[in-house]
């Protein structure tokens, strides 16, 4: 008997836009994941002009670009309409709370499912007056699924339990580069003798730079032989850089946003994450996740999903928000202790390669299409 020929699931992501960030590196990576497993038609809807993951043209994909005059554009209802009337995908994931309420008249319209995964991050507090939560629960109800990147950030959101699923992010470990580079990277950065702590980050209000800053220095004036690396850009770099002593100048570097960072990361002896927790709570950070890969041991504010990644004791160390003094005091325990150091990176590593791998993560998104086109 012939073979019954078996349709291809068509599936549309939706997304604001594409920079260089933490939730537009995890749709970049499922769509090639599920390139590579077949029995998809991916395509990608970007709802403005910004595209910084040029890769995503690369992928053999449509993707369709709907330049919306304003933030707040009714006209995108519409168009959105007539796009997926276009395309018929069998399901809309969409990546964003704003996306998500826009496709919702189209999705219903047309029998479409929709996966709303605009839940990324897991702040304290949160209430109608903040407009992403506000959003968020604008769209719920209308959403076949509500997908977060950490059980935090579900419980943050009150996300319907029986409509709401974890899928922690996925590491890639085909980004991690063959050999170091560390007599390189050394020279590049003008990187004094001695150890290597690094945080990487946007310079924005949710990243705690200052008291990452305010630890490193506390550090050096013990006289420590330390370097501390802030890896990033954003509105806050200057307001940053004017913190640095003069005579911290050559240990304390903050060089911009670097492209290559997992090569950066290789010769870091501590990996940092401060969080602002005031405006923010991590989801599972892409930070973190390239720390552990590479080996590294955390030091990371706890709070928000980071204690679903960082083994306190094991994988690294959970400091208080906004504590400088715990923030340096927890560096300072793993630069005295390289050999308790190297254990956690590895320990860390292997957590990596179990639970937040991305195959696992693919895995669990085509588990979920599965169960939406069954």
């Amino acid at each position: 008997m012939p073979q019954k020929h078996i349709k291809p699931v068509k599936v549309l992501f939706l997304i604001d836009s594409l920079p260089r960030g933490g939730k537009e590196r995890r749709m970049i990576e499922l769509l090639k994941g599920l390139l590579n497993t077949g029995g998809y038609e991916p395509a990608v809807a970007i709802l403005s002009g910004k595209v910084e993951y040029e890769e995503v043209f690369g992928l053999g994909i449509p993707v369709h670009t709907i330049i919306r005059k304003s933030k707040k554009d009714p006209r995108l209802f519409l168009r959105l309409y007539h796009l997926c009337k276009e395309v018929r995908p069998d399901i809309i994931h969409s990546w964003g709370s704003m996306s998500s309420v826009y496709v919702i008249p189209a999705a219903k319209a047309l029998g479409i499912r929709l996966i709303n995964a605009s839940v990324a991050d897991a702040p304290l507090n949160l209430g109608l007056s903040n407009k992403k939560y506000l959003w968020a629960k604008l769209s719920f109800p209308f959403s076949d699924l509500i997908v977060g990147n950490s059980e935090a950030g579900l419980r943050a959101y009150r996300a319907p339990g029986a409509r709401s699923r974890c899928v922690y992010n996925g590491f890639d470990f085909r980004r991690i580069p063959d050999t170091t580079a560390s007599e390189e990277v050394h020279a590049r950065l003008r990187i004094e003798p001695g150890q290597v702590v690094g945080m990487v980050g946007a310079f924005h209000d949710r990243k705690d730079y200052a008291t990452y800053i305010r630890a490193a220095i506390q550090l050096l004036e013990q006289g420590r032989q330390v370097t501390f690396l802030a890896i990033g850009d954003g509105p806050r770099w200057e307001e940053c850089a004017a913190m640095v002593p003069p005579q911290f100048k050559s240990r304390i570097l903050m060089p911009g946003l670097m492209r290559d960072v997992e090569t950066i990361i290789q010769i870091f002896d501590v990996g940092v994450l401060a969080t602002n927790s005031l405006v923010h709570g991590e989801g599972i950070s892409n930070s973190i996740l390239e720390y552990m890969a590479l080996g590294k041991p955390v030091v990371a504010t706890d709070g928000g999903g980071t204690p679903e990644i960082v083994e306190n004791g094991r994988t690294g160390f959970l400091a208080k928000p906004l504590d400088t003094g715990d923030l340096a005091g927890k560096i300072a325990r793993l630069l005295d202790d390289p050999e308790k150091a190297r254990q956690m990176g590895e320990e860390g590593r292997r957590r990596i390669e179990t639970e937040f791998v991305i195959s696992r993560m693919t895995e669990r998104y085509i588990n979920i299409y599965q169960e939406l086109v069954a």
